[in-house]
């Protein structure tokens, strides 16, 4: 695994962002999952092109997340994930961006995932925010991608993040018995994207590049962890870990505007990045 260079995080000054819904108004999107609707089916994509995306924000609806003094993790995510779309989309007009969830509802982790499969994606981006419960100095930025536990802290993550399976209805049968607080059985998901790991890695990699130079972020690397909604994603999957609710300071950058425009932008030239190399290898 590369590892990547550390650097400070610049505190920014605290502003009140609009609500999910104001984003939403003048958001130029092509789909977004809700209850009960069925996703328009596409044709497949030509090998090597970036043409349709699957951004998913974390949590939502009964899951708040993680949280920090004033700040929901949902509500982060969902700003997020918003502004990201309408930035690629803005970028990439050709591009096809699906949202997992658009407003502060929840979405089981399976069907997150059976989202990007169902449209045939070349790329999911789940993004959410971090909790360190020992420390309330630690912050930076993560990117994971499906695979073996390196670390302990690696697995604790993961064990929070597949945690919210329980708020599932029939989750034992959904996921086969599979027990979110079973080492064992957390370590065995990493068995299923060997596949896509190589192209995982590579856009981690450059996410994590991304946040350090084009938004001075301290980067804690790219790691590995078996996180479900990853789980059986048929293309390079990715979960940002965008930073630290429980570090005051970070809470604040991640509440703030000029934070939020940082995130999104570093992600939005990492995904340009990315695509452009792919496409040149067709």
């Amino acid at each position: 695994m590369t590892t990547l260079l550390l650097v400070a995080l610049p505190l920014l000054a605290l502003t009140v962002l609009p609500a999910p819904t104001a984003l939403m108004q003048d958001l130029n999107q092509d789909t977004a999952r809700r209850a009960g609707t069925q996703e328009p089916e596409v044709s497949a994509n030509a090998p090597n092109q970036v043409r349709t995306i699957v951004l998913d924000a974390g949590h939502g609806g009964k899951d708040p997340g993680t949280h920090g003094r004033y700040a929901k993790e949902k509500t982060i995510n969902l700003n997020l994930i918003l502004q990201l779309g309408r930035k690629i989309k803005d970028k990439y007009p050709n591009v096809r961006v699906i949202y997992t969830r658009t407003s502060d509802h929840f979405v089981d982790l399976y069907e997150r995932g059976a989202i990007a499969n169902r449209n045939r994606a070349d790329l999911f981006i789940s993004i959410h925010c971090n909790a360190s419960p020992s420390s309330s100095r630690v912050y930076g930025t993560e990117t994971y991608t499906l695979g073996l536990h390196r670390t302990q802290s690696n697995l604790d993550v993961a064990r929070r993040e597949n945690a919210v399976i329980l708020q599932e209805k029939n989750y034992q049968q959904t996921y086969k018995g599979f027990n979110p607080n079973s080492p064992l059985a957390t370590i065995m998901l990493a068995n299923y994207q060997h596949a896509f790991i190589a192209s995982s890695i590579n856009f981690a990699e450059k996410l994590e590049r991304s946040f350090r130079q084009n938004a001075s972020r301290k980067s804690n690397g790219v790691k590995q962890a078996g996180f479900i909604v990853l789980w059986k994603t048929t293309m390079p999957s990715v979960l940002i870990e965008s930073g630290y609710l429980t570090n005051p300071d970070e809470e604040d950058y991640l509440r703030s505007e000029e934070g939020q425009e940082e995130i999104t932008t570093a992600i939005c030239k990492a995904f340009a990045q990315y695509k452009q190399e792919i496409e040149a290898e067709g």
